[in-house]
């Protein structure tokens, strides 16, 4: 049987419909994970759960989740011949369109896969991949999407392509000539050769642009998506930028002027980070990244009402020391108190005892890290007068090391 060549032009269709992603319509959604032998239960259950809000985002609705234990991968059909019988009944019975692997496919895989599923398949990168298109903004987003897109193709041409006929015949075309697959490989290479060269130049704006800021203290919002920090952003700047409950709600780096206690800086809110971030995607993003990189100071926003807020901390820490920002100075905001408390605590609990409570969770959390701490709820507006406080010290002390012999109007 033969497969239609994948129609590359409107596969992610990057910046032409704004806020899609996924689904056109509601689509209705399996999520698929195997537990690898150096992995347990509990870690690929806290994936899934984070797949189906990816798959929220996107717009799918998930309707059962699969897991599979195995030493690694099955080379053709990823999770086994007996589980992806068990999940091809389902999905027939239950007429589902799409089906999502919570780890990377291989073209080979997703073919079979789709043969015998007889539905869309796809993997957790392309459905980052997709909320990525369908949230880019501007031209430097669109095109760091569209490089990442053709960055992850490539290397599943041969799998997605079984037509390996020669490219024409007949006279005047005799020889060795050219495999469709290989025209296609030098297509997709040259446009990420452009998309590069598109991308230097945006580069080279956004630098003149930093540049010309001056030389005031920069500090940079960071974190794991949906942890909120444009909604922190939204209560120290005063400003407007896009909060909602989805992941990846902002793409765009955003840069306000703010000024506490007569002293201006820079605050910028970046990209969320995620586990498993293709590492394609971190590569494109790089350039968005340049404002955490060429910060002075990192706000690390972390959502402590999730469950596993912990390992969030961990995937922030591993991406900043990808992009080379592990050094740098910081504050641990743990924001979602509120939320916290709703989880956490009875409705019932008496007051001083939740205080109580509340007190050994801030001096324990503090007391693993070096960096100043503290707790808020951005959205109640909670404890922002001390963070307030915390930042003004620290911006103050990073212009006294810059300007030791200036006098100081602050």
């Amino acid at each position: 049987m033969a497969f239609k060549k994948l129609d590359m032009s409107s596969d992610w269709n990057v910046g032409k419909q704004k806020g899609e992603g996924l689904a056109r319509s509601a689509e209705s959604a399996v999520l698929v994970a195997i537990v690898k032998q150096d992995e347990t239960v509990e870690i690929v259950q806290e994936h899934l759960t984070e797949l189906a809000f990816l798959a929220v985002t996107a717009g799918a609705k998930t309707k059962k989740e699969f897991v599979q234990k195995l030493q690694h991968p099955d080379s053709r059909t990823f999770v086994g011949k007996g589980k992806l019988e068990e999940i091809a009944q389902y999905v027939e019975a239950h007429k589902i369109d799409l089906v999502i692997f919570d780890d990377d496919l291989t073209g080979k895989q997703q073919n079979i896969l789709e043969k015998i599923l007889k539905c869309k398949v796809v993997d957790r990168s392309t459905l980052i991949l997709d909320i990525f298109a369908s949230r880019a903004q501007t031209a430097q987003a669109r095109t760091q999407v569209e490089l990442a897109q053709m960055q992850y193709l490539l290397p599943r041409l041969r799998g997605l392509w079984t037509h390996l006929e020669r490219q024409r015949g007949g006279i005047g075309m005799r020889g060795p000539g050219e495999k469709e697959i290989e025209t296609d490989r030098r297509i997709i290479r040259e446009k990420i050769s452009q998309l590069r060269k598109k991308l230097d130049k945006i580069d080279q704006q956004n630098t003149t642009q930093r540049k010309s800021r001056g030389d005031l203290i920069r500090v940079a919002l960071v974190g794991y998506t949906n942890a909120g920090k444009s909604t922190l952003m939204n209560a120290l700047s005063k400003s407007t930028v896009l909060a909602e409950n989805k992941l990846f709600a902002t793409l765009d780096t955003t840069v306000r002027k703010v000024v506490f206690e007569r002293m201006p800086f820079l605050l910028s809110d970046t990209v969320g980070f995620i586990r498993k971030l293709p590492h394609h995607l971190v590569e494109s993003f790089k350039s968005t990244l340049d404002e955490t990189r060429e910060s002075d100071l990192l706000v690390h926003v972390v959502d402590i009402s999730h469950p596993s807020y912990e390992h969030q901390i961990k995937a922030v820490e591993a991406t900043l020391s990808d992009i080379g920002s592990g050094e740098k100075q910081m504050i641990i905001v743990f924001n979602k108190m509120d939320q916290y408390r709703a989880r956490y605590f009875d409705a019932l609990l008496d007051e001083d005892v939740q205080k109580e409570l509340e007190a050994e969770l801030i001096s324990s959390i503090s007391k693993r890290f070096d960096f100043p701490c503290i707790f808020i709820s951005a959205k109640g507006k909670e404890n922002l007068g001390q963070l307030r406080q915390i930042l003004s010290d620290q911006i103050r002390s990073l212009y006294e090391v810059r300007y030791p012999y200036q006098v100081k109007t602050f």
